[in-house]
C-alpha cells in the first residue's frame, strides 16, 4: 500500500475515534447532569427537605394583623351607645391586577365607585401592593365583589363604629372617624381607654393571596375597654323629644337641657337643639357637633337670684321676715336703670324671688357687696371648671374687680356681667337642692356616692328651696309644676349677645329647677335660644318643658307622686308672671 493510502486510513481512523469520544463525552456529560439532578431531587425530597420547605413557606406564609375592636359605650343600664361591627373592606394589589382589566367596570358599579378614577389608580400605583377600594362595607357586598374572581381584588374584615340612639346621644358620646379614633365627645376624650391593640399572626395563603389556614399566633388583640355613662338613655330620649318639641314650636335658633342627679352628681340626662345623626354624617355642619351646654356660655340673668338670696340669709343681714321697698319699681344708677315687670312695693325675700325683683335683689346686694355674693357663687361651681373632662368645656366668668361699681353688684345679683353653661348652673342648683353639698359632677356611672364638700349650711339651702317653691307655685313658674309632683325653680330671661352688644329682640329663654321640692331626687336645667313665636320669657317657653320632662322622668324612677288629683295646679290658662 502506497503512503497516501495509509495516510488517508489513518485518518479515516483518527476521526472516527474523535466523534466517537465527543460522543462519548457529551454522553458522559450529560448522565452527569441528569445523575447530579436526580440526586439533588433525592437530597431536597428525602436527604435535605428542609430547603423545599423553607421556600414554600416565603412565597406562601404572611403575617397579617388582627383588628381589635373599640371598647363598647352603654348608659348606666347597660343600654349601648356604641358599638364596633365587623364589616370588610375591599382592596387591590396593583402589582397584580391588570389596569385594562374589562371586568373592573362591573367591580366599580358594584363597589359605587369611577370606573376611570379605578383603573388610574392601578397605573399610578402600579409598583405597590396595597390600595383601598371600598372601605367598611356590608359583608354580601364584599362577597359580590370577591365573586368576579378578579386576579389582585381582595377584603379583609375590619369594624365600623355604630351609634344606636342616633342623633339623641351625639352630643354626649361624639363620633370616631374610619379609622376608629375619637374625633368629639366621649369618644375622644376617652380614645386611649376605648382603643384596643392589634393582634399579629402568621397564616398561610394560595397564589391567589387568598388565606387557607392560620398557623400560629404571634400576638393576641387586645379589644378596647368599655365604658359605662351616667346617662340614662330613658331621660335621654325624654329629654331630647321634649326638647325637640319646643325648639320648633317656637321657631327657636336652638336648645339645651341638663339633667343632674342631686345625690350624686351624675349626668342623667344632655341634649342640645340642633343635633346631628353620628350614623350618617354625609350633611354634617361644625356649629352642629357642639355640645352647647358644655361648650356655650351665656349670662344666667334672674336663675342666680336664688343663690344670691342664699347669699343674703348666710350673711344673717337678712332672715326670712326681712322686707325691702320695691317702689317706684326701678332703680337708678348714674346712666343706668334697672326696673321690674311692675311695681311691687314692699316685698319679703321671699316674694323677691318669686315676683323675680331686680330692685329687690340690687338693693341687697348693695348691702351685702359683691364679694360675698360672688363668693358664694364661686363655693357653688360658678366660674369654674365642672371636672367631667369633656373637651372643649368652657369655664365662664365670675368677675372679681378690686373694687366694685353699684351697678356691678346689682347685675350680679341677678346674673348679668358674668356667664356660666348649662352644666354649670344645673350643678349650682344641686347644692341647693340637697342641701349644700357641692359634688364633682359626672358622666360616667358612679358605683357609690361621691365625698362630696359642704359649701352651704342646710338650714339656708332649705329656706332657699321653700322659695323656689313659691315660685312654681304662686310666682313667675307656675307653667313648670310637673304633674303629681311639687317642685321649685326659678325663671330667666336674657338678652343674647350678639356682635355689636346686646341683641335687642332676641333673648334666653331659661327654666331651673328640681322636683320632687321636698326630698329633690333631679336638677334639670332648660334654655332655649331666640324663640321667635311671640313668647320668650322663661316661664313661658322653658318652664312647659322642665314639667313636662320632670313629670315623665320622676315616674320613670319610680319616686312617688307626692299630689293628689285635686291637689295638682291646672296652671294659667293664660301666660303668668314673667320672669
Amino acid at each position: 500500500m502506497s503512503d497516501q493510502g495509509k495516510n488517508s486510513t489513518w485518518g479515516q481512523r483518527l476521526a472516527a475515534g474523535l466523534k466517537a469520544w465527543r460522543y462519548g463525552s457529551v454522553l458522559g456529560v450529560f448522565l452527569l447532569v441528569v445523575g447530579a439532578l436526580g440526586w439533588r431531587l433525592v437530597d431536597l425530597h428525602v436527604v435535605d427537605n428542609e430547603f423545599l420547605r423553607k421556600q414554600g413557606d416565603v412565597r406562601t406564609i404572611r403575617v397579617e394583623s388582627i383588628d381589635a375592636h373599640r371598647g363598647v359605650i352603654t348608659d348606666r343600664h347597660g343600654e349601648p351607645l356604641a358599638v364596633s361591627t365587623p364589616v370588610q373592606t375591599v382592596w387591590a394589589n396593583p402589582s397584580e391586577l391588570d389596569p385594562q382589566e374589562p371586568r373592573l367596570s362591573h367591580l366599580a358599579r358594584l363597589l359605587d365607585i369611577s370606573e376611570a378614577r379605578l383603573r388610574q389608580r392601578l397605573v399610578t400605583y402600579e409598583g405597590r401592593e396595597f390600595i383601598y377600594l371600598r372601605r367598611k362595607i356590608q359583608p354580601g357586598l364584599a362577597e359580590r365583589a370577591l365573586a368576579l374572581e378578579i386576579p389582585g381584588i381582595y377584603s379583609r374584615q375590619e369594624y365600623r363604629r355604630y351609634y344606636p340612639a342616633g342623633e339623641v346621644t351625639s352630643h354626649v358620646v361624639g363620633f370616631a372617624n374610619i379609622d376608629e379614633n375619637g374625633q368629639e365627645g366621649i369618644e375622644l376624650a376617652y380614645n386611649q381607654w376605648l382603643s384596643g391593640e392589634s393582634g399579629r399572626k402568621r397564616v398561610l395563603k394560595d397564589n391567589r393571596g387568598r388565606v387557607i389556614k392560620d398557623l400560629t399566633l404571634i400576638r393576641d388583640a387586645r379589644p378596647g375597654r368599655d365604658l359605662a355613662l351616667s346617662i340614662d338613655l330613658r331621660l335621654q330620649y325624654l329629654a331630647y323629644r321634649e326638647l325637640k318639641a319646643v325648639v320648633e314650636a317656637h321657631s327657636a335658633r336652638g336648645g339645651t337641657l341638663v339633667m343632674l342627679d342631686v345625690d350624686t352628681g351624675e349626668v342623667l340626662a344632655m341634649v342640645n337643639q340642633g343635633s346631628y345623626n353620628p350614623n350618617d354624617r354625609s350633611q354634617l355642619s361644625a356649629d352642629r357637633l357642639r355640645n352647647r351646654a358644655i361648650t356655650d356660655l351665656f349670662e344666667p340673668g334672674s336663675t342666680m337670684k336664688p343663690v344670691a338670696m342664699a347669699a343674703a340669709l348666710e350673711s344673717g343681714k337678712y332672715n326670712l321676715n326681712s322686707t325691702i321697698d320695691t317702689a317706684p319699681g326701678y332703680r337708678r344708677f348714674g346712666r343706668f336703670t334697672i326696673r321690674d315687670s311692675h311695681n311691687y312695693g314692699v316685698l319679703g325675700v321671699t316674694g323677691i324671688i318669686a315676683k323675680s325683683s331686680n330692685v329687690g335683689m340690687s338693693k341687697i346686694a348693695t348691702e351685702l357687696g359683691g364679694d360675698v355674693i360672688r363668693n358664694l357663687y364661686s363655693r357653688l361651681g360658678i366660674g369654674q371648671p365642672t371636672g367631667i373632662g369633656f373637651p372643649g368645656e368652657a369655664v365662664g366668668v365670675l368677675p372679681a374687680p378690686p373694687k366694685w361699681r353699684p351697678v356691678e353688684e346689682a347685675t350680679l345679683s341677678y346674673g348679668y356681667g358674668m356667664s356660666v353653661n348649662a352644666l354649670q348652673l344645673a350643678q349650682a342648683y344641686m347644692v341647693l337642692a340637697n342641701g349644700g353639698i357641692r359634688y364633682p359632677l359626672s358622666l360616667m356611672k358612679l358605683d357609690e356616692r361621691p365625698v362630696g364638700e359642704r359649701v352651704l349650711s342646710e338650714k339656708v339651702s332649705f329656706q332657699v328651696r321653700e322659695m323656689l317653691r313659691e315660685v312654681v307655685e304662686n310666682g313667675t313658674g307656675k307653667r313648670a309644676q310637673p304633674g303629681f309632683y311639687s317642685a321649685g325653680g326659678k325663671t330667666g330671661t336674657v338678652h343674647l349677645v350678639g356682635k355689636g352688644g346686646y341683641e335687642d329682640s332676641q333673648y334666653k329663654a331659661i327654666f331651673a329647677g328640681m322636683a320632687p321640692i321636698d326630698h329633690p331626687r333631679i336638677v334639670t336645667v332648660v334654655a332655649v335660644d331666640a324663640p321667635q313665636s311671640g313668647e320668650y320669657y322663661g316661664g313661658e317657653v322653658a318652664a312647659p318643658v322642665f314639667a313636662r320632662v320632670m313629670s315623665d322622668a320622676l315616674r320613670l324612677l319610680n319616686v312617688k307622686p307626692e299630689l293628689e288629683v285635686g291637689e295638682v295646679p291646672a296652671g294659667p290658662k293664660t301666660p303668668g308672671e314673667r320672669g
